[in-house]
This record gives C-alpha cells, sequence and structure tokens, in this order.
C-alpha cells in the first residue's frame, strides 16, 4: 500500500491491555501502526486499571492456556527491559514474584484445576493440607477440611505501568498513538481496511480491535454476545502490615465453594489446534462453576500507588453494566461483604477499606476469549472477551495479533480462541 500521511501498515482501535502490545510487537518490528483510543492511554474507566493484576501459571479455567502464559513470562521481561531502554522509570519493578495460593473446600476445582494444568505442564506447584498451608501462611484462616495449592513462581504485574511501557516503545518505534479519538465506523476496501474517527479518515492493509467493553458497538458481525459486567475492587488497611506485605504474603484465591453436579473434564478440542477463523462450539469449553463467588487479594507492596493496602475483590459476582453510562461507585454494602468475607479468612488484612474502585469485565458466554478473524472479513483481526482473566497474557497476546495482521496466522498456540459459533 503507497504510504501516505493517513496510511499505515496496520490500525490499531483501542490501546489498553492488548492493543498497547499489539502496536509494540508491530512498531518493533518495523510496521507502520496506528493505534487509536478514545480515552487517554493508559486511562481507568476501562479493565487495565487498578494498581494490579494476578499472573500465575496453573491455571484452573482451561489448561490449553498454560503454554501462553509459559511465554509470558519472558515477554513481560522484554516489555520492562525495552521500557526502561526508552526511559521507563525503572525504581520499582513491573512485577512482583511472592507466589499464589490457592485454597478450597474439598473438591475444590480451582484447587485441583490448578494442580492438574500446572503439572501438566511443568510448572512448580505444591499442594498442601490446610495444617501446612497455615504453618507456612499464618495470614489466612484455613479450614481443616481444605486444600491448598502454592504456586512459587508467580504473582502480580502493574497494569497502568505495563500499558504506558509497551505504547512507549512503540513509540519508540515510530507508531502513532492517537488519545482520545473516537472511532465513527470502520471497512474493509479492496485493498485493506479504513476507519473513519472524529478527526479523520485513515488506511491499512489490516486492522486490529481490541476494544474491550466498547467491542459490541465495532463488531456487529461478531455472532457472539460480550456482556460487560460492573465488578467493585476495595483496598483494606492491613491490622498486621508486616503479614499482608510481599513477599511474606503471597496473591491469594479463595474458592468458597465447588460447582454441582459438574466433572472434571477436558473439553473435546482440548489438545487440537484449531484453524485461526474456524468456529468451534461453544459447549466444547467450560467455565468453572460455583455456587459462592471466589474472593482474590494482592498485597501491599513497594512502589504501590496511595492510599496502599490490600487489593481484595470477588471473581464471578459482576453485574451487567453500560460501558457509556456513568460509573457507579461500590456501596457500602459492596465494601462491607467483601471485608467481611476478608474477616473471616484473611483477618491481618481486614483493617478499614481505604479505597474502592469498579472494574469492568467484558464476558464471553463461557468467559473464555476470543481472538480470531472477524466473520466475512479478510484483514479484520479481533481479540475480545477476557472475562476478567486476560490482563496476564498481554505480552504474548500482543506478539500473536501482530502475526495474525502481518502474516495471516500464528505460529502461537491459540486455535481454542477462535470464534466459537
Amino acid at each position: 500500500m503507497n504510504q501516505q500521511p493517513n496510511s499505515y501498515s496496520t490500525i490499531v482501535i483501542g490501546v489498553g491491555t492488548m492493543g498497547s502490545a499489539a502496536c509494540m510487537h508491530l512498531a518493533s518490528r518495523g510496521e507502520r501502526v496506528l493505534g487509536i483510543d478514545r480515552f487517554s492511554v493508559p486511562h481507568n474507566l476501562g479493565s487495565h486499571h487498578g494498581g494490579s493484576r494476578i499472573i500465575r501459571d496453573c491455571y484452573f479455567e482451561l489448561p490449553d492456556y498454560v503454554p501462553l502464559l509459559l511465554r509470558t513470562r519472558a515477554g513481560w521481561e522484554a516489555l520492562e527491559r525495552e521500557s526502561i531502554k526508552f526511559g521507563a522509570d525503572a525504581t520499582f519493578p513491573l512485577v512482583h514474584r511472592p507466589g499464589v495460593l490457592y485454597m478450597g473446600a474439598p473438591g475444590s476445582e480451582v484447587v485441583g484445576r490448578s494442580h492438574a494444568s500446572g503439572a501438566g505442564h511443568g510448572v512448580p506447584c505444591e499442594p498442601l493440607d490446610a495444617r501446612a498451608a497455615r504453618a507456612r501462611f499464618p495470614q489466612f484462616n484455613i479450614p481443616d477440611d481444605w486444600s491448598a495449592l502454592f504456586e512459587p513462581g508467580s504473582g502480580f504485574v502493574r497494569p497502568e505501568r505495563a500499558v504506558a511501557a509497551a505504547v512507549r516503545v512503540a513509540r519508540a518505534h515510530g507508531a502513532d498513538i492517537h488519545e482520545g479519538e473516537c472511532v465513527i465506523e470502520w471497512s474493509e476496501t479492496a485493498n485493506g481496511v479504513q476507519v473513519r474517527t472524529d478527526r479523520g479518515t485513515y488506511e491499512a492493509s489490516s486492522l486490529i480491535i481490541t476494544a474491550g467493553a466498547w467491542t459490541p458497538s465495532l463488531a456487529r458481525t461478531l455472532g457472539v454476545s460480550l456482556t460487560p459486567l460492573r465488578v467493585p475492587i476495595v483496598w483494606l488497611a492491613p491490622c498486621d502490615a508486616d503479614l499482608c506485605a510481599s513477599p511474606r504474603m503471597p496473591v491469594w484465591y479463595i474458592d468458597r465453594s465447588i460447582a454441582q453436579g459438574e466433572q472434571l473434564t477436558q473439553p473435546q478440542h482440548a489438545n487440537s489446534v484449531a484453524p485461526v477463523g474456524e468456529s468451534l462450539p461453544v459447549t466444547d469449553i467450560k467455565p468453572v462453576g460455583h455456587t459462592l463467588p471466589g474472593i482474590y487479594g494482592i498485597p501491599t507492596a513497594p512502589g504501590q500507588d496511595a492510599p496502599g493496602g490490600v487489593k481484595i475483590a470477588l471473581h464471578g459476582a459482576g453485574t451487567p453494566c453500560d460501558p457509556d453510562a456513568p460509573r457507579v461507585p461500590a456501596t457500602l454494602d459492596e465494601i462491607e461483604e467483601i471485608r467481611s468475607i476478608t474477616r473471616e479468612f484473611i483477618p491481618a488484612a481486614a483493617g478499614p477499606a481505604l479505597a474502592s474502585s469498579i472494574c469492568m469485565y467484558t464476558n464471553s458466554p463461557d468467559q473464555h476469549f476470543i481472538v480470531d478473524r472477524m466473520p466475512g472479513c479478510a484483514r479484520t483481526w479481533i481479540a475480545c472477551g477476557f472475562s476478567g482473566h486476560g490482563f496476564k497474557f498481554m505480552p504474548v497476546l500482543g506478539e500473536a495479533l501482530a502475526d495474525l495482521a502481518m502474516n495471516g496466522s500464528t505460529p502461537l498456540p491459540i486455535g481454542f480462541l477462535a470464534r466459537r459459533a
């Protein structure tokens, strides 16, 4: 394509988690890239804010994700190294690895599937009974009949810093990143794609849509229902600061109940590599079911933004929302529910609430990602439906999206994320 001022190799709509990583990988390969975001980059209105995100390789959601996760370790290291080379602040690390502790009642799918997926892929992880877990981690009140799993090599990442770092690297390699610019429409043309915004019209050879909760309005022909959810997050003052600080306190996930009557079986396509662009039946991939929401937390650590505290939220307890509507703050009842559960299981962390926020999940019907070609399109790719567990994949999915935009395929094992009919 003849490179005019508004002409690019690839346009990326949405420069959040996956979009920023795609811009970075494309620009680093010498592609002429335009990233467009309706907000500033980063921002606190989507799914990449809140100061911390869990990273883990033992994956109860589905073992197919683990090979991708194993590749992200080098990806996070490269992101931090490259961003520092181009001027990012190196005072505090981007990634912290105090380990992740999973806990659950007898028969817990979270503990059982995490162990099976991790051990099956060589991820270091240690099963613990309740007595051993309490001895090693005295912060936690673990019932005698519960079990636990400790994954020592995982922890958390600073999401706003990660997105800013990816954009810094992308810009250093020549990418144009337009902030505060709204996409009105896009279309494929005979020679590529065209994107019209409230500021102008741009052309490219390929298009990537990574718009988070705003995906439905940009991908009306996707054929998959995406549901934005409002999820409250709370930061509690620790009652014992030493016990609640990384690395003494690990990241943790508590499975408070188990699914009723669901067999722990792999999906039929678990070991297959479905061609990108081919649909898989939605019933082949099952989310872990719960009768009560899980609860997770992230310890305090150096470099944490004010006001500090232990970050805690429920997983699986969001309510549908309109991403364009004003944010409804966490209510006193929502904050107290989280604090009450924390008092039961982690009393050392159950001090007064210091702050709260709202994060948005964008759930697919089966709570698994969609990374695929847009239906009926030749040059347009989409990544969406990350369902509250996508941030940890930022480096590797940015790499995969760059492959797809440039080559129409990727050697990375993402076939199981093809659009499900």
